[in-house]
């Protein structure tokens, strides 16, 4: 029996481990009465999912928890609880930044967050839980998805890292590496699949060592096992650690058809002397090797990276390193950012800094150098057609050019596109064939292709429903 309406607003900031989490919370949350509020002004909740992987992101959660003070303020009755990084790394000592806050949970404490809410609701906070272990699967304490999931989601396979890269401080707030067994990944994805999911992105700090420790068949396996959902579309996954990239994970983008052709490859410099300092475990020669190999497996996949600017003791020299690096690889995008000292990363305590002007000259020249590569990407996909998994309407709808759609190639590339009469009707989840006319800096835009059009002109019957 479900207890009276309640309104819950959920902020989440970082990566998709937290959405995926935020998810879990509301789905944990919902047989308690609680419905989503539009905005933070209505809720008798709020949730604050948080990031601890950048100072900007540490930064912003504090700056966020200041603006509910003088909410809560209006609003006594209020409720405001802290998961995630932020929190599993501060504990009780973010109730002296932010007395305001009624609970204190970390990356472990998302099966418990129920019981976490329903002491606070009874006046016992606040509450902190940032114990780093779990209640049944940690994984997917809440396994019932969503009335209405959309058409992608992501799905955690394993947490935790056991890299422990000197700029860090993943290992230290998600705790050592832990793999969730398969037969739990791939009935998570069975449920959304029949909810009207069509893509799934497969989560983990660093999938390609998924169940290594556990003694659980590779992440290979798993891929071939959640391949075989049907009704399923695409899969993808972030992130994979160039130093685990195996063999087997190569071969499966040759053979599995679902599993699309881009791959996520963080590999933060160009310079094996900053490599080395970072703890990576690899050269910029083995990298080269491995992404050679996986184009001559998957012909056309897109390959993006991270890239840290400023690493302590990084010279010019090995900065003009990672600038031909990009030449060298040629990137399809890259997530790129000025270093930061994290709590507790040895990094931290490194004496030769790189100044902020450099870092910051350094990150927009890198960006510059990428932006010209994606452009010229880009250019050369007008007058070729991409298969688009349709999301939803596009932001921007011109009525007089006919709906405007927006969607995915396989590659993860943002394709807006005009349906214009005489194309078949539309829908998220659908796949269409779409004729790619123009080239923006971070999307492409393109026409639908009817089904009813020449064979010539469409090159083959891809315009289906999910």
């Amino acid at each position: 029996m479900t207890e009276r309406r309640k309104r819950l607003y959920v902020q989440t900031f970082g990566c998709q481990m937290n959405v995926y989490d935020a998810d879990q919370m509301v789905t944990g949350l919902a047989p308690m009465g609680y419905g989503p509020a539009r905005s933070a002004h209505e809720a008798d909740l709020i949730l604050v999912v948080t990031c601890a992987i950048r100072e900007k992101a540490d930064q912003k959660v504090f700056s966020y928890l200041g603006r509910l003070e003088a909410l809560k303020s209006r609003r006594p009755g209020l409720k405001i609880a802290v998961g995630g990084c932020v929190a599993q790394g501060q504990g009780r000592r973010m109730l002296s930044r932010a007395p305001h806050v009624d609970a204190v949970f970390g990356t472990h404490a998302v099966g418990r967050l129920p019981a976490i809410i329903r002491r606070i609701e009874a006046g016992s906070g606040p509450v902190v839980d940032v114990a780093m272990d779990g209640d049944g699967d940690a994984f997917a304490p809440f396994t019932d998805p969503p009335a209405d999931p959309g058409v992608a989601r992501f799905v955690t396979i394993m947490q935790g890292c056991d890299n422990y890269c000197t700029y860090c401080v993943v290992p230290y707030v998600r705790g050592p590496e832990t793999s969730r067994p398969p037969e739990s990944v791939v009935a998570e994805v069975t449920g959304l699949v029949r909810a009207g999911v069509r893509e799934v992105t497969l989560l983990g700090q660093n999938v390609n060592s998924y169940g290594v420790k556990e003694g659980l068949p590779g992440f290979p396996d798993l891929l071939g096992r959640v391949a075989g959902v049907r009704g399923l579309k695409r899969i993808r996954f972030t992130t994979s650690h160039p130093k685990d990239l195996s063999d087997g994970l190569i071969e499966a983008y040759r053979h599995i058809e679902t599993l699309c052709p881009h791959i996520h490859l963080p590999v933060q410099s160009g310079s094996d002397r900053v490599l080395k300092r970072m703890n990576r475990k690899y050269d910029r020669k083995r990298y080269l090797e491995r992404v050679a190999q996986l184009r001559e497996a998957r012909p056309g996949i897109a390959v993006t990276t991270d890239i840290i600017v400023g690493f302590p003791g990084e010279t010019d020299a090995d900065f003009q390193q990672t600038l031909d690096f990009l030449d060298a690889v040629r990137f399809d995008g890259l997530f790129a950012f000025k270093y930061s000292d994290r709590p507790q990363a040895p990094a931290a305590r490194f004496s030769d800094p790189v100044p902020e002007p450099v870092k910051a000259e350094r990150l927009n020249t890198l960006l510059a150098a990428q932006t010209a590569i994606t452009g010229e990407s880009y250019a050369r996909l007008v007058g070729t057609e991409a298969d688009v998994l349709v999301e939803g309407p596009a932001r921007r709808n011109g009525a007089a050019a006919g709906t405007q759609w927006t969607g995915r190639s396989p590659e993860n590339r943002i394709v807006n596109f005009t349906a214009a009469p005489p194309a078949s009707p539309i829908a998220p989840g659908m796949t269409v064939r779409v004729a790619i006319a123009e080239a923006l800096a971070h999307s492409l835009r393109g026409t639908a292709i009817p089904l009813d059009a020449p064979a010539d002109a469409r090159k083959g019957e891809h315009t289906h429903a999910a």
